[in-house]
């Protein structure tokens, strides 16, 4: 059986003072996890939390962007070298908030893919569709070519990457899939892994709707959903550590 991979996005929230508090309670209550955890963090807080979770084996540290570029007069951007240099574990590539507010195309997703693997950070890849999309049958298309970009590019090396379906209808609307639904397309993910490498029982795909406390048990109980990319509920860690108990 796959080791799920519960990964928290806290997006663009946090403080010095709510992250020390935050991360102190998730590690408090966290213990022996049966799952691999990990927080994903704004860059300005990555030596912060890195701090924070010196030490502790339960979780780990992850980043929510990373350049396509390897470095150079790229200003803003952060390479995957200096990710590493904070000890990042794990990355976020083409989260749809991404593909739509700074117009990420497939192909930049999938070159941002090479550059963490290239560095031996663990990409985890968004893929996922709109509310029209869904309404007018493309669900299946959408995700398959937002993921083929992705394999066309870093080849055999696709087994080394996570895969996170986020329905875009779903996310931070307080809506989500029903466990049925987001079985389908994660079983459709699968498919298209398995074509595409020998070691597709490595991969490890998420579910990013609106995971939370209550809705996590279902949605993990499916046979083809190993773990969730955990947005609001990642803020709270009451309800964070209840997905996490979840996915055991």
């Amino acid at each position: 059986m796959t080791r799920k991979l519960i990964a928290g996005n806290w997006k663009m929230n946090g403080s010095l003072d709510t992250n020390a508090t935050l991360v102190g309670e998730m590690m408090a209550g966290v213990g022996t996890p049966a799952c691999d955890v990990a927080l994903c963090v704004p860059a300005p807080y990555l030596a912060q939390v890195q701090g924070l979770l010196a030490g502790s084996s339960a979780i780990e540290l992850g980043a929510q962007d990373v350049s396509q570029h390897k470095n150079g007069a790229f200003t803003g951007d952060v390479s995957a070298t200096m990710l590493r240099d904070f000890g990042v574990r794990y990355v976020i590539v083409g989260h749809s908030e991404r593909r739509q507010h700074q117009a990420e195309s497939d192909v930049h997703v999938a070159i941002k893919v090479k550059r963490a693997l290239a560095t031996g950070i663990t990409p985890i890849v968004c893929v996922g569709e709109t509310l029209r999309e869904r309404e007018e049958g493309m669900t299946e298309f959408i995700v398959k070519r937002q993921l083929s970009a992705v394999i066309h590019l870093n080849g055999h090396c696709i087994s080394e990457v996570v895969v996170a379906y986020e329905p875009v209808w779903a996310i931070g609307t307080g809506k989500t899939a029903t466990p049925e639904q987001a079985q389908a397309v994660h079983a459709v993910l699968r498919a298209q892994i398995k074509a595409a490498t020998d070691n597709a029982d490595r991969v490890r795909i998420l579910y990013g709707g609106s995971m939370n406390a209550a809705n996590a048990t279902s949605l993990l109980a499916q046979p083809d959903i190993d773990g969730g990319l955990i947005g609001g509920a990642s803020l709270k860690a009451p309800d964070f550590l209840k997905i996490v108990a979840a996915a055991a």
